[in-house]
């Protein structure tokens, strides 16, 4: 008998969560409308600027107080408020199968909650999961009626066999109709993250990097000699864990962060680490909102 699916949160989460709205760092083209700022210009509430009439225009945005003190027509602009695409892209390869709190878990939990996020603003979301064998991808779904295919979704979703980030990334970036802002939220346990990024700044993407890890690998506790076995179908390593080891393997880590944080700085990539260890609760209500990601 197939055991019963566990909710991705409770209920008093959720409504914690419809107090929030994701944040972007510029003014993001969208396709109709709704919500959100846009770069264009249109006819909401929000006044952006003057223009001075040309044949054409519609009389009805002439401002006539305006006329009365210049004696020329300008046209009244307001900010468009278009509805945004906020595309998610999941790691699930075997690497993020681990650790206690479980990487792969809290990163899907973390999906969820900026999907409902987005789509209780009434945005559109597109989440794509990239696991060979497993990678499958839900297209488009908008507004408070889209939280169930969303969850469904990403209850079904598993861990699967490695994939090439590179070029799953590079597939997204040229298949993605639209930009806007996009997070991915992965360990980033691929040789070839560097150019997986790359490909991703090469579209009109607002990119914020989620890079999840377990306490097991943020702070190791080990001692003795000890076989690793990769997740991914590497080769085995034969280690001794002592003060020494472990103290260079924090130096490495830290390198490694760092070497990834820069190049995100960079290029415009907001680079956030994640540790499972902070509950996901803590992680999106506190974290995201001092970073600057959620409001």
């Amino acid at each position: 008998m197939t055991p019963p699916v566990q909710p991705l949160f409770d209920s008093a989460f959720l409504r914690k969560l419809d107090q929030l709205a994701l944040l972007t760092r510029r003014a993001m083209p969208g396709d109709v409308q709704g919500e959100r700022r846009s770069p264009k210009r249109g006819s909401s509430v929000e006044f952006s600027d003057f223009r001075p009439y040309t044949p054409g225009d519609d009389f009805r945005q002439i401002d006539w107080n305006l006329y009365a003190r210049m004696e020329r027509f300008f046209l009244k602009m307001f900010v468009a408020e278009e509805e945004l695409t906020v595309h998610l892209l999941l790691d699930n390869t075997a690497s993020m199968d681990w650790g206690e709190p479980n990487k792969f878990d809290y990163a899907r939990r973390l999906m969820a909650a900026f999907g409902y996020i987005v789509l209780s603003s009434l945005d559109r979301v597109t989440i794509q999961a990239y696991a060979d064998g497993a990678g499958s991808q839900l297209r488009g779904v908008r507004g408070k009626g889209g939280t169930f295919p969303l969850f469904s979704f990403l209850q079904r979703i598993a861990p699967g066999s490695g994939a090439n980030l590179a070029a799953v990334c590079r597939r997204y970036a040229q298949s993605a109709r639209n930009g806007g802002p996009l997070v991915i939220c992965s360990d980033l346990l691929d040789p070839a993250w560097e150019d997986a990024l790359r490909s991703l700044v090469s579209r009109s993407f607002e990119i914020t990097v989620m890079h999840v890890l377990a306490p097991q690998e943020l702070r190791p506790d080990l001692d003795g000699d000890f076989r690793l076995v990769d997740a991914e179908g590497g080769d085995p390593i034969e280690i001794t864990a002592d003060v020494g080891s472990l103290r260079q393997y924090q130096r490495n880590l830290d390198a490694w962060r760092g070497e990834i944080e820069s190049f995100c700085s960079g290029r415009g990539i907001l680079y956030i680490p994640v540790d499972t260890a902070l509950p996901l609760e803590d992680f999106v209500l506190s974290q995201l909102r001092r970073r600057g990601v959620l409001r």
